[in-house]
């Protein structure tokens, strides 16, 4: 079995580069990435049978070595299907996530933030102590200094809270939040408006 060198390459190529475009965080990126990387990966699979042959119907005149894999070419037509639905999909979430929020990236979760950060404070903290004793009072620590790294780390975790309230700020109700209707344009303002502004 002869396989070509040129596809090879070309489908690493492709699968490198859809790989690092999924590890972004704006959901048209990863879009574009799972594309790039399944028409990369169906590239590999029909490389992987070989050189081109007779279609794959079998007759008592035609060689048994001349005729193509078929289990490939059938893997990529399924794969290609496959690939149209996550499209689809993909698609339908930036759409909604731009018209939702404005911005098709991907959110850190909330609590995955709240632990990483606590764990964060929490050595720097250790850390702290270590250096300049139990509340700045070792034999070489130096007491403002200790209080200044103090109220600093309380001040990541106060804007920790701040960022989790305006994040619970969403009303709940899944419909209105995610599925519900795009905000309406009020469109240009009408002449009685203009002229009410106009008075005040």
């Amino acid at each position: 079995m002869t396989v070509s060198l040129t596809l090879l390459i070309t489908a690493g190529v492709l699968c490198a580069a859809g790989g690092v475009l999924l590890l972004m965080r704006a959901l048209s990126r990863i879009l574009i990435g799972a594309v790039i990387l399944s028409n990369g990966i169906n590239i590999l699979m029909l490389a992987s049978s070989g050189a081109a042959g007779q279609a794959p119907l079998l007759y008592r005149q035609v060689p048994l070595a001349d005729v193509s894999d078929p289990l490939p070419q059938a893997i990529a037509l399924t794969a290609i299907v496959i690939t149209l639905a996550t499209t689809a999909f993909l698609l339908s979430m930036a759409y909604r996530s731009q018209r939702v929020s404005g911005t098709d990236e991907v959110q850190d979760d909330i609590e995955d933030r709240r632990v990483a950060l606590r764990a964060e404070v929490q050595e720097e903290r250790a850390a702290l102590r270590e250096r300049h004793g139990p509340r700045g009072r070792g034999p070489e620590g130096d007491r403002a200094e200790y209080r200044t790294e103090r109220r600093r780390l309380r001040g990541v975790l106060r804007e920790d809270r701040a960022f989790q309230a305006r994040a619970r700020d969403a009303s709940g109700d899944l419909w209105n939040d995610i599925l519900g209707e795009d905000p309406a344009d009020p469109g240009p303002p009408r002449p009685a408006d203009t002229a009410a502004e106009g008075r005040r």
